[in-house]
């Protein structure tokens, strides 16, 4: 019995070892205790990429031009590899969704620190949201201390990365603290200049091939001929799914068919999967509820994402819808913007100089940043241009979408940008 019982015992201890090493790293840990605006922090489940994820909440302040002002709780993960290896901030611009590794950081084999935009999620005062705090120098102002709060802990090179909004959250930091980080790749990121931003009608009508585009409209104009069958089909997914439309839902339907365009080409949709014009109503339907989520317009989702769409409307611009092609089936007398999807009360002019003094910076200062994009994704039409005055590099993939990362790019121009990374970083990378 003795025999059996010491080798079964030895084996229980060193499994009760390595599920606590596995559920905590006491370095790691005395880092995040050692940070003054840490207020409290958790393990979470761990990419095995990783030696341990935590999911941290820090207190910043509203103001950062006021240091003594109100504070509020801003949350980012925390995943440590070594401290040996690079660190990657994930610079979100919406609700973090996932601790898992970024492309970059798989690539680089690095620690990764993602941190929520403020006002999205829980990372928000408690009562209410303070919109004039919401703009792109306080959410940069965020980010920098976060990153400036682990700096002396990892000194080893910082990559700044986010995608689409949160491609833009980067810009922007990198803009305000340029030497937070030693390289920046956004993904996606457009840099609009209005709150309608009218380059993007013009991208559409030269997006693609000539036919695709004529296959997009007359599928919309089938859908507002269709309206009369089609909206009862929308009326029975919105009580089956508790949707709200403040707008009315007749609103939703016609403002989810001019959604179509931008969503067809921002997803790299098939043209060979478009229904003709005089298909069967329930034809129109399936795709159509296959390529724009109806949930765009409804309540609660607007509400999920509400700080997105104010900073659209006062700083980081957004596109319009051209009612020109559908004057027959509108009431509209002037194309339709995003302003309905404003807090309740508020009235906020738009301020142009935001996004010009960041575009200025890109062309004239932004160096080590590297920025990609999807050749047909509806967003390259308000794509960055980095000029010639920096060492930037812009990377566009082919037939590309929203969804492009550096793994969808043909092998030759793939192969580019992980030599302008091992340039700029001064170490290999992994060529995944």
């Amino acid at each position: 019995m003795k025999r059996i019982f010491s080798p079964l015992l030895l084996l229980i201890v060193i499994c009760l070892f390595l599920l606590g090493f596995q559920r905590q790293n006491p370095v790691a840990e005395q880092v995040l205790k050692s940070i003054p605006i840490v207020d409290s922090f958790k393990v979470i489940d761990n990419d095995p990429l990783f030696q341990t994820t935590y999911e941290v909440w820090f207190s910043v302040p509203l103001d950062h031009n006021n240091p003594n002002s109100e504070k509020f709780p801003l949350r980012a993960y925390y995943s440590h590899r070594s401290f040996t290896r690079p660190m990657v901030v994930v610079i979100d611009g919406y609700t973090m969704y996932t601790s898992r590794p970024n492309e970059l950081t798989r690539i680089l084999e690095a620690n990764q620190l993602t941190i929520e935009h403020r006002f999205f999620s829980k990372s928000r005062p408690k009562d209410s949201i303070p919109w004039s705090y919401l703009n792109i120098r306080q959410a940069a102002a965020d980010a920098h201390a976060v990153i400036s709060a682990f700096k002396p802990h990892y000194q080893g090179k910082w990559i700044s990365t986010g995608i689409s909004k949160s491609g833009q959250a980067t810009i922007f930091h990198r803009r305000f603290y340029p030497n937070d980080v030693d390289v920046s790749v956004p993904y996606v990121a457009p840099l609009n200049f209005s709150s309608e931003d009218k380059r993007v009608y013009e991208f559409l009508s030269k997006v693609g091939s000539a036919e695709c585009r004529k296959k997009i409209r007359e599928f919309q104009i089938a859908l507002f001929r269709n309206k009369n069958t089609l909206l009862p089909m929308f009326e029975v997914l919105a009580q089956k799914n508790n949707w709200q439309f403040t707008m009315g839902i007749g609103r939703a339907y016609d403002l989810s068919v001019l959604e179509y365009e931008f969503a067809f080409w921002q997803w790299g949709y098939s043209c060979s999967d478009i229904p003709t014009g005089n298909s069967q109503p329930s034809v129109l339907f399936e795709h159509w509820s296959q390529i724009n989520p109806f949930t765009f317009f409804e309540e609660k989702e607007i509400e999920k994402v509400r700080p997105f769409f104010y900073q659209a409307m006062t700083q980081i611009g957004m596109y319009g819808y051209n009612i020109e092609p559908f004057r027959n089936y509108l009431p509209d007398k002037k194309n339709i913007t995003f302003e309905f999807t404003l807090p309740k009360g508020h009235t906020v002019n738009f301020d142009s100089s935001a996004m010009l003094d960041v575009y200025r910076w890109v062309r004239d200062s932004g160096n080590y940043m590297l920025y990609i994009y999807g050749q047909n994704d509806a967003w390259s039409s308000t794509a960055v241009d980095p000029g010639t005055k920096t060492n930037a590099v812009k990377m566009v993939c082919p037939s590309g979408s929203h969804s492009t990362r550096i793994k969808d790019f043909p092998k030759p121009l793939r192969d580019s940008i992980y030599i302008t990374l091992e340039r700029w970083l001064e170490m290999p990378v992994g060529r995944k």
